[in-house]
């Protein structure tokens, strides 16, 4: 059996900043943590408390005696970043860019009178994060459908992505609106490396006979890149780590692919790639 890595896998710049940025806080202040997980990865969170210490914490009233913050990739709302200031302990920012996007253009163009409409997760990190900045509650919805299903829509808005979204159906959005509505304002805001992690899975799918994505069963971007997976190749599966894998997934099998969200860790598809490698070679030696 043939093992192929997609073309674009894995880490992407926001969270290779953050684990960076989180990396040399902790080294300069051990008792540092994060509000909420820094990135959507059980097993880099893992890393990241038993190599520097870094801890987790949810709830914004019960930071104790932590005089360090790290404001996870996905950003926190408008009003908790209020009282991180408020409380007079460090905060450091590690936003991913691409979040801070449209977390702006949500706050100009609330400001100017638009209506916002969301595509993504209401309960997402993110989305929660840019919902804060508008000063209506936005309208978000998780595809055409549901769009298609509400009565009156404003006659002024302004429509965003959730960065991890696919482009085809936000595109399908984007023109249902622009057909319904007299004033349309369209920001793209899935980030490139979204972009590029979903066709380089979409193509490496369509010649495989069995798919295997890595990340945390929890990412938004790699349960993305699974269902991309699963419209081309029937037999593909998510994993968090080579732990996940199953040998009879691999049986009669010529070609499998695989592919990452973009916060797994390079040592994580490693190990599913030599795991993997493993079971064919086994089967091999077997059938001699």
């Amino acid at each position: 059996m043939e093992v192929l890595l997609a073309e674009k896998y894995g880490f992407c710049f926001g969270v290779k900043r953050a684990i960076k940025i989180t990396e040399k806080i902790a080294k300069k202040n051990p008792n540092t943590l994060t509000l909420g997980p820094l990135i959507h990865n059980p097993l880099e969170i893992q890393r990241l408390q038993t190599t520097f210490g870094v801890r987790v914490q949810e709830d914004i009233k019960d930071l104790g005696d932590s005089k360090s913050v790290i404001i996870r990739t996905h950003g926190i709302t408008k009003q908790n970043f209020a009282i991180l200031q408020q409380k007079g302990i460090e905060i450091t920012d590690a936003t991913c860019p691409f979040v801070i996007k449209p977390q702006k253009i949500v706050e100009e163009m609330s400001n100017e009178g638009y209506d916002i409409i969301i595509f993504g997760d209401e309960n997402h990190p993110e989305i929660q994060s840019v919902m804060s900045y508008s000063i209506k509650k936005p309208l978000v919805i998780g595809d055409l459908e549901s769009l298609q299903q509400i009565k009156k829509i404003p006659k002024k808005v302004t429509v965003i992505s959730q960065t991890t979204k696919q482009i085809q159906k936000f595109t399908q959005i984007v023109q249902y609106l622009v057909m319904n509505c007299p004033e349309v304002r369209v920001f793209n805001t899935i980030c490139n490396a979204t972009f590029e992690n979903q066709e380089a899975t979409r193509t490496l799918s369509q010649k495989s006979d069995v798919m295997i994505i890595v990340g945390g069963k929890t990412s938004a971007n790699t349960k993305q890149l699974f269902h991309i997976a699963q419209n081309y190749c029937k037999d593909s599966y998510l994993v968090e780590n080579e732990e996940d894998i199953q040998s009879e997934w691999f049986i009669n099998k010529k070609v499998c692919g695989i592919s990452a969200g973009a916060s797994t860790p390079n040592w994580v598809v490693k190990n599913v790639e030599n795991t993997i490698k493993d079971i064919a070679n086994n089967a091999l030696d077997s059938h001699d």
